[in-house]
């Protein structure tokens, strides 16, 4: 696998221009032709490039493609075994994306994702086309036994940890939820204060006494 200090690297080449192409850059080229297998782009050099269609289809940029559109692909080498050069879409979009998240990342900043499905210890979320683990004690600021209604759906996530090495990416939705629960905490007590009259709903009996949930 790729280091940081490598990944770092790469990327301060990446808006390098055509006119010095290069093995480990991601660089603009043209559509030419698309089939129902793959994707021929055009980026200025003596060959062209064959993408898998694949590639497209799992950066969810497949719907739109049409002859002529400029896309970003990452140069993995000018020739392999048949002389051909070997471009990546997907590991452009994954750089690029990784770049953005290590900013969020660093500033402790939300970003959203959408749950994709289920993980042996918690979900698969895509964020920004990368795959990131939420494990089972961040989803919920309680234990969750059934997350099936979290599949297929949009949240707002902190990132804990990044590892471009190892494509390690983990989040939490726990830790959105708590801040919520803060300020929830914080408007109720407020209101407190005044004598004011809130609504509640009353969750358990015990024998001294009973819950009311407040929100």
């Amino acid at each position: 696998m790729i280091s940081n200090e490598e990944y770092n690297k790469l990327l301060e080449l990446q808006f390098d221009s055509k006119s010095n192409i290069s093995a480990n850059k991601i660089i603009s080229g043209t559509i030419l032709k698309i089939s129902d297998l793959q994707v021929t782009v055009d980026i200025g050099y003596k060959s062209e490039g064959q993408i898998p269609k694949e590639e497209f289809i799992n950066t969810g940029h497949s719907d739109d493609l049409k002859t002529g559109q400029k896309v970003e692909v990452f140069i993995e080498k000018l020739e392999d075994k048949e002389g051909n050069i070997k471009v990546s879409h997907e590991k452009a979009i994954k750089m690029k994306s990784w770049e953005k998240l290590q900013k969020i990342f660093d500033n402790k900043e939300r970003v959203k994702g959408f749950i994709v499905g289920k993980a042996k210890a918690g979900l698969y979320v895509k964020i920004m086309g990368t795959n990131a683990f939420l494990p089972l004690s961040q989803i919920d600021v309680r234990p969750v036994r059934d997350v099936s209604h979290l599949i297929k759906t949009e949240e707002t996530f902190e990132i804990l940890k990044m590892d471009y090495s190892k494509g390690n990416i983990v989040v939490s939705r726990k830790a959105i939820l708590e801040d919520k629960q803060k300020e929830i905490k914080k408007q109720i007590l407020e209101k407190s204060k005044n004598d004011s009259v809130v609504s509640g709903k009353v969750k358990t009996f015990t024998d001294y006494g009973a819950f009311v949930d407040l929100g």
